[in-house]
């Protein structure tokens, strides 16, 4: 009976072990579970972090209005080049040794900007000796107004005593010495004007010897180096240089093309215009006329047309080969109606969190922003929620975040 009872006490203690064991056991499992759950947290964070902070290669494209061509048929075409209205080959104005050279290509430079520096040691001679003229004149100057000052004095007194106690011929000799004085000092004044004048010219030849940027622009070619010999006259040899640099102004470009004679009655001027470069097919720019040059070529039988470009981009560069479309002219009326927002490939428009998005481009960072989709125009799809002349992202990959950092790819 007794043995009994012990086999029955020890196999409640053992039950008793194996149900603590087995607790301790799933608390323990909870606690890595949590624990896997926190570091998995923390990678996806970090890898999150790491994902936003690596710049994604994207094509970008520009939001145009729909004046560009939208709803406009091209009623002919025409070829040409981008060209400068303000475009200056820089030098300087007189003939000298470059010491310095401050430019390079594609360099941004303010009106009055510095470019480059001549030899001036002789213009520097000039002017100090010019100012060393000018001293020498004003002193003798100043001498010759003292002694007439005197001269005067001494004369109204000789008034007083002609007759009496100085004779007449002491007073006329007072008199001449005033008018003899007075004229010095009006020749002396002459002299120190013409000193002044030297001076003059004298800090203008030193200004030449510095050249500046006659207008703000890009510099488009670098044409000399420190120790050449430029000069406003060419020279032959080869040796001397007419200019320092090139400036371009951006903001002066245009399109020239050749129209031909038989096709110019559907040219007018302000008529809306779409130029393609051939460095971009995929890029309708939007354009219109602003004159026709009033002569012909009768070698070409064509006649020149100016085209301005309504939206500027860095991309747009002189030289460069481009295709106009001449489209109809629409009224006033059409011109109204005209449909609101601006155009952008329909491969820009994503859906995200059930909404329409494009992702905009300010910098190096993508920002996702909503937008109302409206009509087609073959690759182009009309939207409202950003303005003209946005950069929008072509192809946006589908986990492009925003804020994501991006880089322009080709």
């Amino acid at each position: 009976m007794d043995t009994d009872n012990r086999v029955l006490l020890e196999e409640l203690r053992m039950g008793r072990e194996e149900r603590d064991e087995t607790a301790a056991s799933g608390r323990n499992w909870w606690v890595v579970g949590a624990a896997s759950l926190i570091v998995l947290a923390v990678l996806a964070g970090g890898a999150l972090f790491f994902a936003r902070g690596q710049a994604v290669a994207v094509e970008l494209a520009t939001a145009a209005p729909p004046s560009s061509g939208a709803g406009q048929n091209a009623i002919l075409q025409a070829t040409g080049y981008v060209t400068a209205r303000r475009e200056a080959t820089a030098s300087a104005q007189i003939t000298g040794t470059l010491t310095q050279v401050l430019i390079e290509e594609g360099e941004h430079v303010q009106a009055g900007q510095v470019l480059a520096r001549l030899d001036d040691t002789a213009a520097r001679a000039a002017l100090e000796q010019a100012e060393a003229q000018v001293n020498a004149s004003q002193a003798l100057l100043d001498q010759y107004e003292g002694q007439l000052e005197q001269a005067r004095s001494d004369f109204k007194r000789d008034e007083t005593l002609v007759g009496e106690a100085i004779s007449q011929q002491v007073y006329d000799t007072a008199r001449t010495q005033v008018r003899t004085l007075s004229a010095q000092v009006a020749s002396q004044r002459g002299q120190l004007q013409l000193a002044r004048a030297s001076l003059k010219g004298a800090q203008v030849q030193l200004d030449y010897t510095v050249i500046k940027a006659p207008f703000s622009g890009v510099i488009t070619a670098k044409a000399a180096q420190p120790g050449e010999i430029v000069s406003p006259m060419s020279a032959g040899g080869g040796f001397t240089r007419t200019g320092v640099g090139t400036i371009v102004d951006m903001d002066s470009l245009e399109i020239d093309v050749d129209v031909n004679e038989a096709y110019l009655h559907r040219v007018r001027a302000e008529q809306p215009a779409q130029a393609v470069l051939d460095a971009y097919p995929d890029w309708n720019i939007p354009a219109h006329v602003i004159a026709i040059v009033p002569t012909a070529d009768r070698s070409k039988a064509t006649v020149k047309v100016r085209v301005a470009i309504d939206q500027k981009d860095p991309r747009i560069l002189p030289d460069m080969g481009v295709r106009v479309s001449f489209l109809e002219q629409t009224d006033k009326a059409a011109a109204q109606t005209a449909p609101r927002g601006v155009l952008v490939p329909a491969s820009a428009i994503v859906e995200r969190k059930g909404k329409s998005v494009v992702y905009s481009v300010d910098g190096e960072r993508a920002h996702a922003q909503p937008i109302t989709a409206g009509q087609s125009f073959g690759d182009l799809r009309l939207v409202q929620g950003i303005g003209s002349g946005v950069r929008v992202v072509r192809k946006p990959p589908a986990d492009l975040a925003d804020g994501a950092r991006v880089t322009v790819g080709k």
